[in-house]
């Protein structure tokens, strides 16, 4: 994929496509009120408290990319931004609705997904959801959405986008190195030697008691 986003990045651009979607009368957004909408504290997921100057500094790197662009309205002089997915690369409002909820709130299930986008784009059923995760998974030349392994015990398998690159369940991560079992050892002696130093020390006090 040609364009990597970190999370504030991630963050705003799933701001952006869920007020175009649900508050089409407030959008574009001001820097405030995008601020505002990366920090909500409902339908986030992990809650975040960015200033103006990181959100300003991710919408940038945005614009480079040809996903969001400035708008300024007439009569108006406060510089208002706006999200160019389905101009500059075709997404239909359900891929963008999805797409928006795995930004804003990371890895989800499609029954999930299908409840929590009813504001954005209804859903008829899971099937619908499961079309549009198909299309974001078969996507060319770059998928932007994967399937997750099923976790242990679990109903439904879970999707995750890929604008951040590839995505390691936590079942699935892979595990620290193991320390240095030299060292570790070392560590051991040490801790046992000073331990008996201790214990000698105190005899001896313990024994001088008797020796006066």
């Amino acid at each position: 994929m040609e364009f990597l986003l970190d999370a504030v990045q991630a963050r705003v651009l799933g701001a952006l496509i869920e007020k175009d979607l649900t508050t089409p009368e407030y959008y574009p957004l001001s820097l405030n009120a995008l601020t505002n909408a990366c920090n909500q504290k409902t339908n986030r997921d992990p809650a975040t408290s960015y200033d103006e100057a990181r959100v300003a500094a991710a919408i940038e790197r945005l614009r480079s990319m040809r996903m969001a662009a400035a708008v300024t309205g007439a009569g108006s002089r406060v510089e208002k931004y706006a999200h160019r997915l389905a101009d500059n690369f075709n997404f239909s409002a359900r891929e963008l609705a999805i797409l928006s909820l795995l930004l804003l709130r990371g890895p989800q299930t499609p029954g999930e997904l299908r409840q929590r986008a009813d504001r954005m784009h209804a859903f008829d059923d899971l099937e619908a959801v499961e079309t549009a995760l198909n299309r974001l998974i078969e996507r060319q030349p770059d998928p932007l959405v994967t399937r997750l392994p099923r976790a242990p015990g679990a109903k439904e398998a879970r999707y995750a986008h890929l604008f951040s690159g590839d995505v390691f369940p936590a079942e699935s991560a892979p595990a620290p190195p193991a320390p240095d079992r030299v060292a570790s050892l070392a560590a051991e002696v040490a801790a046992l030697r000073e331990e008996l130093a201790q214990l000698r020390r105190e005899f001896s006090a313990f024994r001088r008691q008797f020796e006066s």
